[in-house]
């Protein structure tokens, strides 16, 4: 569906919510293509219907997004990825930029934020450490800034959207509450210095 500046946007608490797809995913299967069919997201297949300067969840950012990246979210929006893992790499993995400006490769210009240890609840990747689904890295990222009744109804159309939360309630709580990215990436590393110690 192509995207139609005069469109009303579709939020989450005045928070637009972008996914921008590659179409690599089956569609039965994709979270972002169920986000977009209950109204949750801007779904687009052209990375220039997205706003500049809005937080992009990159996983391979070098920088964790946290509630420092509120104000950028709250006037740009959010965006999420759907891809494979393989293509997100082709995509991000080769170019290099500073963690605290835009990126700037093209018409890429995104603050590029990577996501913290999560597990995943969908499906195809339960239990499987940062292998979030579009839907749960949105939800994720939501809740991280203090979004959190709207991260559980962005998932609350999944089966097993609660357990997404249930799963990872401790750690969700902890980066919600951090002031920083160094703070969240410190919770991280202390909850995976305890959990393989």
């Amino acid at each position: 569906m192509p995207y139609n500046p005069e469109e009303e946007f579709r939020t989450v608490s005045d928070i637009k919510l972008f996914v921008y797809s590659t179409k690599g995913d089956d569609p039965k299967k994709c979270t972002a293509i169920h986000l977009h069919k209950m109204g949750k997201i801007i779904l687009t297949y052209k990375i220039g219907n997205i706003p500049k300067n809005a937080v992009l969840l990159n996983p391979f950012s070098q920088k964790a997004l946290s509630i420092e990246d509120l104000p950028a979210i709250h006037t740009k929006g959010l965006v999420g990825l759907d891809c494979s893992w393989v293509e997100a790499k082709r995509i991000f993995g080769a170019y290099e930029h500073r963690d605290d400006e835009p990126k700037k490769k093209g018409r890429w210009r995104f603050i590029d934020r990577i996501l913290p240890y999560l597990l995943a609840a969908n499906p195809v990747n339960y239990g499987k450490p940062c292998k979030l689904s579009t839907a749960e890295a949105l939800a994720s990222a939501l809740y991280i800034v203090g979004f959190k009744d709207n991260a559980r109804k962005l998932l609350d159309g999944f089966k097993w959207g609660e357990n997404f939360f249930t799963l990872n309630f401790e750690l969700l709580e902890a980066y919600s509450d951090a002031k920083s990215s160094l703070e969240v990436v410190k919770i991280q590393n202390d909850y995976l210095d305890e959990l393989y110690e």
